[in-house]
């Protein structure tokens, strides 16, 4: 596969992890940059490791993770969104939003976003790509873009409130409806 190829898959395999990371974002009250770099970082490791597992898993799994990788991110992103909506129309609070997500909010998600990531591993080791460049190629896009998009949720939440937050979670839901949508017209 080619630099250019490489570099296109890349940032097309992290788009989902940005519009997930926005929404995180815009939940945030005011998140340091830290915060959107372990955004990021989280998000990026994750979306390197899964298309090694899809590569590892190969001609052997391949049939399996095409059957099932669509549902499982409908269901969590959904699930997700749906949480996430909920609490911007129903939940009132006194308490400020958290300035940081939980670990395991941010590993829930990046998995959820990066299992196609996966699926294109499996593909990835049908043809004669170097599986660890173009997995830390993935990676690096990946946190890049995760980043962007945490820092850029920072400006959208305070001036789209709690509007900002449903609007995120009806995101994540189209995000998982996308997937699923594309891998059913796929088949």
């Amino acid at each position: 596969m080619s630099a250019a190829a490489t570099i296109i898959l890349a940032f097309s395999m992290s788009m989902d992890a940005f519009a997930a990371s926005l929404a995180k974002g815009a939940m945030l009250n005011r998140p340091r940059f830290s915060e959107a770099l372990r955004t990021g970082a989280i998000f990026g490791v994750v979306e390197a490791i899964t298309p090694l597992i899809g590569w590892a898993g190969g001609i052997a799994a391949a049939a399996w993770i095409n059957e099932v990788d669509h549902w499982m991110a409908f269901v969590i992103l959904g699930l997700l969104g749906a949480r996430m909506v909920f609490k911007a129309i129903w939940y009132k609070s006194d308490e400020p939003a958290p300035s940081r997500h939980s670990l395991g909010m941010l590993l829930v998600t990046a998995v959820a976003t990066s299992l196609d990531a996966m699926a294109v591993g499996v593909s990835l080791a049908f043809l004669n790509v170097d599986i660890l460049t173009t997995a830390a190629a993935i990676g690096f896009a990946t946190f890049l873009m995760a980043t962007i998009g945490t820092v850029a949720g920072r400006w959208i939440g305070p001036v789209f409130g709690r509007g900002a937050e449903a609007l995120g979670g009806v995101c994540l839901i189209g995000i998982g409806a996308k997937i699923l949508f594309d891998h059913l017209g796929a088949a």
